[in-house]
């Protein structure tokens, strides 16, 4: 097992928060997040990557909710032809 020192490093209270909150919703803690982080950085000889959550805008949500609420669900077709009839009416 390497080595490990300790790193201490001085943020805006605000931003730690943030940052905590995203990291344990990708199940990560701000160790594990910081060691990927200067990992990849490292082999990728620069800062390498885009980690984030993506919010849905509001028109994903409205149909996530009318999904999870089995509203404004599409037809159902009981053969290819009805289907084919529906989509070419």
């Amino acid at each position: 097992m390497a080595n490990t020192t300790n790193l201490n490093i001085r943020v805006d209270e605000e931003i730690k928060r943030k940052a905590e909150a995203i990291f344990n919703e990708l199940g990560l803690n701000m160790s594990t997040a910081m060691n990927m982080f200067l990992r990849y950085s490292v082999r990728y000889g620069g800062i390498p990557f885009d980690l984030r959550i993506e919010l849905p805008n509001e028109e994903t949500k409205v149909a996530i909710d009318d999904v999870n609420n089995n509203r404004n669900m599409s037809k159902t077709f009981d053969s290819v032809n009805a289907l084919m009839d529906d989509l070419n009416a």
